[in-house]
């Protein structure tokens, strides 16, 4: 049964009745207004606040606001004047229960109304929509039409004039062979007789002169993939190239570097001896810098990245412990029984970065990971239930 709220305010106007009802923490989204012209209803569960009106109230023109804690519901009144109570005096059950199913059949009403009148406005903004897109395809196609008949009439008229042309030219080549004929007839005539056998010999054709030969040197640039052009992807293989060249001017800048240090200084395996060696004398960033160098000149190596892991853990730098004890254990694969200590090692020094940044539920799957590998460490069991104990006292405690 809801909680009756009786600590609601009013004031009124001669046109207009303001309520205001408390919303007792409940949040904005949860609250729920029925209102008709004679009845109104604010439900926000567990509570419920109910009002029969004391005189009937225009509802198209009233609205309900929801502010911060308060839910403020203005009313217009029907007529001008000033109410004696804010809600009628009866204690009739029966004829409030009929007002309350009167006021829902309203409210109903209403609502399959505007939604009716949504959908009505809905539709006829896709109508409205549907028609736009297709006078603008019709006023398109007509366009295109238009610019094709131009194209169309100017290509006709270009070959029409072509044609003239052509035919021109024929002719102009026609009464030109004419002319040359009736010339040549009239020069044969003048010629004596003695030099007719010279001008019956053709005279050679003056012909162009060979072409020299010469040679056209070509060069074509390697490619860098064996593969095809047509069988590669040219995006991934470039992004490809330039990590290589970024891989390629980081190695010459390492090695620029390293040139000055001593031998053992190149050396990986010394520089881990070392690096032990300050982490047990309690000097963390010594120990660090050693495992930096040691990395830079040998990146396979998977407990230079778990010791540094714990001498970070040390340092309080929690975050690159965790990336340090992932890459050793990225390096550890496949498991085998030969790395089974030292995954137990990577696996703790994460649980414990994980449990120090209060993330036990990832710190507890990297414990009991190691667990699995080492299950008869009592240390490890110890510390596995104490952390599976903070996470059920947490829960309980939440519960």
């Amino acid at each position: 049964m809801p909680l009756l709220v009786t600590d609601y305010s009013w004031t009124q106007t001669e046109t207009t009745v303001y309520i205001h009802v408390p919303l007792k923490g409940t949040a904005a989204g949860k609250v729920d207004v029925v209102s008709t012209d004679e009845y109104l209803k604010v439900h926000f569960p567990p509570y419920l606040f109910e009002a029969f009106l004391f005189e009937a109230v225009n509802d198209d023109r009233s609205s309900a606001k929801i502010r911060e804690g308060e839910a403020v519901i203005s009313l217009s009144k029907t007529t001008n004047n000033m109410w004696r109570h804010l809600m009628r005096d009866t204690d009739d059950k029966i004829k409030k229960m009929q007002v309350r199913e009167r006021a829902l059949l309203k409210y109903q009403e209403k609502l399959c109304s505007e939604s009716r009148s949504k959908a009505e406005k809905q539709r006829a903004e896709r109508k409205y929509a549907l028609e736009t897109m297709m006078k603008l395809e019709q006023e398109e196609r007509h366009s295109i039409q238009r610019i094709k008949d131009t194209e169309r009439q100017r290509t006709t008229t270009e070959m029409e004039t072509w044609q003239l042309r052509q035919k021109q030219r024929a002719e102009e080549k026609s009464q030109g062979k004419l002319h040359r004929d009736d010339h040549n007839k009239l020069r044969a005539e003048k010629q004596p007789q003695g030099h007719s056998g010279q001008s019956d010999r053709k005279q050679p054709a003056d012909l162009p002169a060979p072409r020299t030969s010469r040679n056209i040197q070509v060069t074509f640039t390697p490619r860098v993939f064996p593969t095809a052009l047509r069988e590669s992807r040219a995006a991934e293989e470039e992004e490809w190239l330039r990590k290589q060249a970024e891989a390629r001017r980081a190695v010459n800048a390492d090695v620029e570097e390293l040139g000055d240090l001593k031998e053992e200084d190149r050396n990986p395996e010394w520089l881990k001896n070392k690096g032990d060696k300050c982490f047990m004398t309690g000097d963390y960033l010594s120990a660090v810098n050693a495992y930096n160098l040691a990395i830079r000149q040998n990146k396979r190596i998977p407990a230079l990245y778990s010791n540094r892991a714990a001498c970070h853990l040390k340092l309080g730098n929690l975050h690159k412990a965790i990336e340090d004890s992932s890459q050793a254990l990225d390096l550890l694969i496949p498991p085998v029984a030969a790395n089974a200590a030292a995954r137990a090692r990577a696996s703790v020094r994460r649980g414990s970065a994980f449990c120090r940044l209060q993330l036990y539920a990832e710190g507890l799957q990297d414990y009991q990971a190691a667990l699995k590998i080492d299950p008869h460490n009592e240390a490890l069991q110890t510390d596995t239930q104490r952390i599976q104990d903070i996470i059920q006292g947490s829960a309980a405690k939440t519960h």
